[in-house]
């Protein structure tokens, strides 16, 4: 198999492939069994400021005080009572594990969680992955206010840890390119992973209620991070990790083309098994044997918008025959 080493987040991976945070990244056990396929790198699953504080009040609902000091107790008992369970997570994965092994925190505010910080980084975590939404669908708040909550949370976690931190983002922005260098500028982040795969409701129309989209992804999924891959690999220096529809090596490499530095997958892991894995390792040695190159950096960013002969391509939003290969 060719040599796919490549840097991440200021991190050597053995290969780009990197388990996305999610359940096959929730336990020791399951972890054993994706480091047996020697991905690249791998990113608990998410501990979520929101369920912190969601257990937190379950708890001071669940017993009776009788002064206030007793509502403080409760309530920090609970939250590190759940951030305990984590460290020991990050710690035993750490004990076996003989890649990088990145924490990820889910996070609305930077309050809470904060705290917990530099316990996660003392527990071993090589870097730590911020997964922050922001859907703006309070009409009376703007852009910049929105935005304004990257930048808060980042600047504390940059001041509280020394580890790599990286940046789970979603692709809502009235002016996404700005943003995103905005947020490369900051010095606040080693990475972007492009972009956070929201949750969406449905209609069951059957029942006439509410229900959840499909949670999975599919192949059909990425063009539009590849667009946006490939206009801004040459315009930022933090490292780009791309992820939702990579569901082959080909797919991966198609990002590596546009200049990522690794793919995250996850969704085809629980549609075929761990040993996509392989595959994707399999599909971009092959591809590289046949290209005769001997490393990823041979090709990473190749057909990036700064490279291509017509860039606008990357730029087009309308379907027009000279752009399209669908008639």
């Amino acid at each position: 198999m060719k040599e796919m080493k490549t840097t991440y987040a200021g991190i050597t991976l053995s290969n780009p492939i990197i388990v996305a945070s999610s359940g096959l990244t929730g336990n020791i056990d399951s972890i054993k069994k994706v480091m047996e396929k020697e991905p690249g790198a791998i990113i608990l699953k998410s501990l979520f400021e929101e369920q912190i504080m969601v257990d937190s009040q379950m708890g001071l609902s669940m017993n009776q005080y009788d002064y206030p000091e007793s509502a403080d107790y409760i309530l920090n008992y609970t939250k590190s009572h759940t951030i305990g369970k984590y460290l020991e997570m990050i710690e035993s994965a750490k004990k076996i594990s003989s890649i990088p092994v990145f924490a990820s925190i889910n996070c609305v505010t930077g309050n809470e969680w904060i705290q917990f910080a530099k316990k996660i980084e003392n527990a071993g975590a090589d870097a730590i992955e911020l997964n922050i939404s922001i859907l703006p669908t309070n009409p009376k708040i703007g852009a910049e206010e929105n935005e304004k909550n990257y930048f808060d949370i980042l600047e504390k976690i940059h001041n509280t840890v020394r580890i790599p931190v990286t940046l789970k983002m979603s692709n809502s922005s009235s002016a996404l390119a700005a943003l995103l260098l905005k947020l490369d500028w900051s010095g606040y982040i080693k990475g972007l992973v492009m972009f956070n795969r929201h949750y969406c409701p449905d209609i069951d129309i059957a029942n006439m209620k509410l229900s959840s989209a499909p949670v999975f992804s599919t192949q059909a999924d990425y063009p539009e991070t590849l667009r946006w891959v490939a206009l801004m690999s040459d315009k930022i220096k933090c490292d780009i990790s791309a992820t939702t529809g990579i569901h082959d090596g080909k797919t991966a490499i198609k990002f590596l083309l546009a200049g990522a530095k690794t793919v995250q997958v996850a969704s085809i892991l629980y549609k075929k098994g761990l040993d996509g894995i392989t595959e994707m390792k399999k599909d971009i040695s092959d591809w590289m044997e046949s290209k005769n190159f001997k490393s990823i950096e041979d090709f990473r960013g190749k057909l990036s918008m700064e490279k291509i002969e017509n860039p606008a391509v990357f730029e087009r939003v309308q379907f027009m025959k000279y752009f399209s290969t669908v008639e």
